[in-house]
């Protein structure tokens, strides 16, 4: 079973001459990890021109955002169904930085479904501002998951790909603990199982936040995840090529 890796490049680089050569490193990085499924996430504009000139079957291409409408006055958005014809497989949703910027989680549950209705599978991501002893980042946790999937139905929720990201732990080096992880993750899938039954075990969750080459072997062997959504290590060809090293030989 192969381990899933999101490289979200958020707005990098500035150039697509630049993105180019990050794509091309990317590619070289992941000849040498063939357990890895790679999903790249670059900025909209470069998501055509990277998708078409790629000929291979190991990368995937996710959009960072996108409207749950199919069209309409919406100056400046794009929609999935327009994502979709660039390239992308794959759609990043409620993501923090989407979320601070007003993303709400009613916004999270049309998208998921407007991803699933046109074939692109979601990536709903989910997690606490802040951590607090009375465990209440618990039920900020199930509020969005359980909103997030509100509509999918039970033959589709499997194709759902959960990532936590503690919020709190995004944009360092510091990673929350694997114990915690864990138990983070038996709550994001007893949180589905509750509502689809069994098959909620085949929801695949992922980890999000100051992932790096550092803290992914233990993270993988102890926090009972499938993967990462990277962040700014993934503009890093060197780092990231590293990151992907270690995930494969964990395999």
């Amino acid at each position: 079973m192969k381990s899933i890796v999101v490289a979200n490049w958020k707005m990098n680089p500035a150039s697509f001459k630049e993105a180019k050569i990050l794509f091309e490193a990317t590619k070289k990085a992941m000849g040498k990890s063939p357990s890895v499924s790679l999903i790249v996430a670059p900025p909209a504009i470069y998501l055509r021109a990277l998708s078409a000139n790629y000929k291979g079957k190991k990368i995937s291409f996710a959009v960072q955002n996108a409207h749950f409408e199919s069209n309409g006055a919406r100056t400046g958005e794009i929609s999935i169904a327009q994502a979709r014809d660039a390239g992308a497989d794959y759609i990043l949703i409620g993501h923090s930085e989407r979320r601070a910027a007003g993303e709400t989680n009613d916004d999270t549950r049309q998208k998921v479904s407007a991803a699933l209705a046109l074939n692109t599978i979601p990536i709903l991501c989910i997690g606490e501002a802040e951590r607090a002893s009375s465990g209440e980042h618990f039920n900020i946790v199930a509020e969005q998951l359980l909103t997030g999937i509100k509509d999918v139905a039970p033959a589709k929720i499997s194709k759902v790909i959960i990532a936590y990201e503690p919020v709190w732990a995004i944009g360092g080096e510091i990673t929350m603990s694997p114990r915690d992880m864990h138990t983070m993750a038996i709550f994001i899938r007893k949180t589905i199982i509750g509502v689809y039954g069994d098959v909620g075990h085949k929801v695949k969750i992922l980890y999000g936040a100051a992932v790096g080459e550092k803290n992914a072997a233990v993270m993988m062997k102890e926090g009972d995840v499938r993967g990462f959504i990277v962040g700014h290590v993934s503009t890093n060809a060197e780092r990231f090529t590293a990151l992907l090293k270690i995930i494969q030989n964990e395999k």
